[in-house]
Formats: C-alpha cells, sequence, structure tokens
C-alpha cells in the first residue's frame, strides 16, 4: 500500500525554503566509468547539480523489497567503484509533513528539474510501465515498516511499506572520476592482448626457424 501526497503545491517551498541549487540553471550529464577503456559506453552519468554521480542502468536490480534492495546496493560494484547507496527521499523544502512535487531529494531534482522520467529516460535505462508507475525505493526511512520512494513515470512522491516490491537505482556520493580504478580492471584486457601478441611472434618465430 501506498499513500501518496500531493499537496504541496500550498508549501512554502515556493518562497522561503527553495535552494540555490533549484533556482540555477541545470547543468548537463557527464558520463563515467566507460565499460571500455576510452570509450562511450559509459556505466554511470556524474550529476554536477546535484554533485552525485547515477548508475547509467535504473533497474539493474530488478523489483524487490526496501531490505532486499538496501542489501542489494551496499554489495554493489561499478567499474570497480563501489559504496553506492540509493537516492534520498523526500522532503527537504517543503512545509513539514507535506510530501508532494517538491524537488530538493535527488530523485525529484531529477525528474523535475533535468526532466529524466521513464518516457524520457535520457542517457539512463528506465523501464516504462504505466501499470506499475515505476516506483523507485529511497534509502529514507519513515519508520521500521515504510521507507519514501518515488515515481519516474508521473513524478509522485511519497510512502510505501517496505515489504512492497519498487525498483531501486544506485548513486554515488560525488563524482566518481575522482574516484582511482583498480589497474587490473585495465590491465586484464592489455594483459590478454599482450599474450595474443606474444603468442604471434612465436609463431612467426618457428614458422622461420
Amino acid at each position: 500500500m501506498k499513500i501518496s501526497f500531493f499537496s504541496c503545491t500550498m508549501c512554502a517551498c515556493l518562497a522561503i525554503l527553495i535552494t540555490t541549487s533549484t533556482n540555477a540553471a541545470v547543468l548537463p550529464l557527464e558520463g563515467r566509468l566507460p565499460a571500455t577503456q576510452g570509450g562511450t559506453d559509459y556505466q554511470a552519468y556524474y550529476d554536477p547539480n546535484l554533485g552525485i554521480t547515477w548508475a547509467a542502468n535504473a533497474s539493474a536490480s530488478g523489483y524487490g523489497t526496501w531490505d532486499n534492495q538496501m542489501a542489494w546496493v551496499a554489495g554493489l560494484a561499478i567499474g570497480g567503484v563501489n559504496d553506492w547507496r540509493l537516492p534520498n527521499g523526500p522532503i527537504v523544502d517543503c512545509v513539514t509533513g507535506l510530501f508532494g512535487i517538491c524537488s530538493d531529494n535527488e530523485m525529484a531534482y531529477l525528474f523535475h528539474k533535468e526532466g529524466i522520467s521513464a518516457s524520457a529516460p535520457g542517457p539512463f535505462n528506465i523501464p516504462f510501465n504505466p501499470n506499475t508507475g515505476i516506483f523507485y525505493w529511497s534509502g529514507t526511512e519513515i519508520d521500521a515498516d515504510q521507507a519514501t520512494d518515488f515515481s519516474f513515470y508521473n513524478g509522485d512522491q511519497g510512502i510505501g511499506m517496505k515489504s512492497a516490491d519498487d525498483y531501486a537505482w544506485a548513486v554515488h556520493d560525488g563524482d566518481v572520476a575522482t574516484i582511482p580504478i583498480p589497474p587490473a580492471l585495465w590491465l586484464s584486457g592489455s594483459g590478454l592482448l599482450g599474450l595474443v601478441g606474444i603468442a604471434r611472434l612465436k609463431r612467426a618465430a618457428e614458422s622461420y626457424s
């Protein structure tokens, strides 16, 4: 069971508590963690507006309960980078207790300010299914049984029972481009190429002997 809230049209975020980042021009996403060295097959995108990095695959974990999705993201590694988490949930810039269409949480900002949705996913892999509402768990708990979630179908945000199934979208604090990638990830590929080259040279030498 979900409880959705749209009464934020009356909230004070329109005047007093709105943040500077909300008013600033939206900066473009920047590709990170290419699957091939020097390529453009990015596995993540840095969001300079929020200072976080989004995983490119927004449905990698499939549907799951809040506890299962929290466990999944805690053990996630993308391109050799660990320490991913779920996005934070509503609400910062609205009247206490109101969970309407505001943008001062990470998923709502991405949807309302950056224009990313299930129907306009940009560089991300977001499933499109109006029957499910495309709800994503946040890492923000309400109590032992509930946590906040967000729909990338229509921008609805509210509270869901942790026992229900939602998607999970991994994010990482800061720009993952500043995190050293273990050399083995790149060297494994170049090492294989080196072995192939050595084998070819050996065969060539044998053919002339």
